[in-house]
């Protein structure tokens, strides 16, 4: 194994490393946006349960109410596979929006195998709560940024998370 120093690259004719992750500001290793991502993600997420919390749920309860609101009744595999939750997750948290009465479960007609999940008025109002709950905390949490960074964030984040498809 060859240890590198500082001084490595073209100048000393041995290559220069690749930059080792360092997971702090100015941190340019291959690893940099990942672990950045999962920092804003985890602060941000810290922040949101905050919302949630007196309303007795959690962020993976939330995250079906939102597909549930959004989609209108699922069933529950492909609940998951919307919201990149493995299947026994999905059966618990849904369970758990069942016995609250925020979700029902309903047989599909020729299918007995498979139900699908609907969002009660109940589910709705805990819903619509949250969002009036994170407001204050979404404001926190963006306001040290300056004029129209939050939209530039927004756009980039956007766009990293959701590329368009390849051509051809």
């Amino acid at each position: 194994m060859t240890v590198s120093s500082k001084q490595d690259g073209p100048a000393t004719g041995r290559p220069a490393r690749t930059p080792r992750a360092t997971d702090r500001p100015g941190d340019t290793s291959p690893f940099a946006i990942g672990l950045l991502l999962r920092r804003a993600h985890d602060h941000a997420a810290a922040a949101l349960s905050g919302a949630l919390r007196p309303l007795g749920v959690e962020l993976r309860h939330f995250a079906v109410l939102i597909e549930l609101h959004q989609s209108g009744p699922i069933n529950q595999r492909d609940l998951g596979a919307t919201i990149g939750m493995d299947k026994a997750m999905v059966v618990r948290v849904v369970d758990d929006l069942e016995k609250w009465g925020m979700a029902v479960r309903k047989p599909i007609p020729g299918d007995r195998r498979v139900r699908e999940v609907e969002i009660t008025p109940r589910g709705l109002e805990v819903f619509d709560a949250a969002h009036d709950n994170g407001q204050a905390i979404f404001q926190g949490l963006v306001e040290h940024l300056g004029d129209g960074e939050y939209d530039q964030l927004m756009d980039v984040l956007t766009r990293f998370t959701y590329p368009p498809p390849p051509e051809g």
